[in-house]
Formats: structure tokens, sequence, C-alpha cells
């Protein structure tokens, strides 16, 4: 089996700064690209960014300028440093990634349990 644990949200003010994290553990064998979406109250969850394995990444336009994505391949762990903050990035934070397990022929999407970021005006 294959797990995503997430930390790092909690409650900031409106120009302040969060990273989460997202470590992969379990049966891996390779992991493919890796993502963070997030998801407010009320509305469907939506991209925030991605990254592939050799680090090439693609931010959607709200987040762009503010939001870095990065990965550490050897702890297999994905990040997501988020800067100058808005209200309107309060949501439950989720990571993505497309992971092969071993002993199977095929990959799939695997997503952690989510993370609170609450960012106050």
């Amino acid at each position: 089996q294959v797990q995503l644990v997430e930390s790092g949200g909690g409650l900031v003010q409106q120009g302040g700064s969060l990273r989460l994290s997202c470590a992969a553990s379990g049966r891996i064998f390779s992991i493919n690209a890796m993502g963070w979406y997030r998801q407010a109250p009320g509305k469907q969850r939506e991209l925030v960014a991605t990254i592939t394995p050799g680090g090439a990444t693609k931010y959607e336009e709200f987040v762009k300028g503010r939001f870095t994505i990065s990965r550490d391949n050897a702890k297999n762990t994905v990040y997501l440093q988020m800067n100058s903050l808005k209200p309107d990035d309060t949501a439950v934070y989720y990571c993505n990634a497309n992971i092969k397990e071993r002993f199977r022929s095929i990959s799939r999407d695997y997503w952690g349990q989510g993370t609170q970021v609450t960012v106050s005006s």
C-alpha cells in the first residue's frame, strides 16, 4: 500500500506565508507527477500546481508568482511554498501523486488526507 501524509497547514494573516509538505511512503516503485489541489467550502476541488520527476512545473494563474512547488525525489516528498497569502486562498489543500507500486504493472493516483489553510484578513 501507499500513503501520502501532508503537514504544514494552519492559520496565517493576509500577506503571510506557509509551507506545505507531503511525503509518500509504502511499496513505491516510482513516482510520476506530483501536485497540489485545493477545495474551498462550497466549491469544487481545483488544481493549484504540478511538478514532474524532472522538476518541470505548472501553476494555475491564480497562484503564479506567489506559490512555488518543489519536490525531493530521494525523500518522495513534494512541497508547496505559499507566499503573499490572501483570504481567497483559504481551503483544504490536498497533495496528489501518480505512483507505481512495486509488483504492479500500472500506476495510479493517490491522495493525501488534506490539510487546512486559513488566511485571515
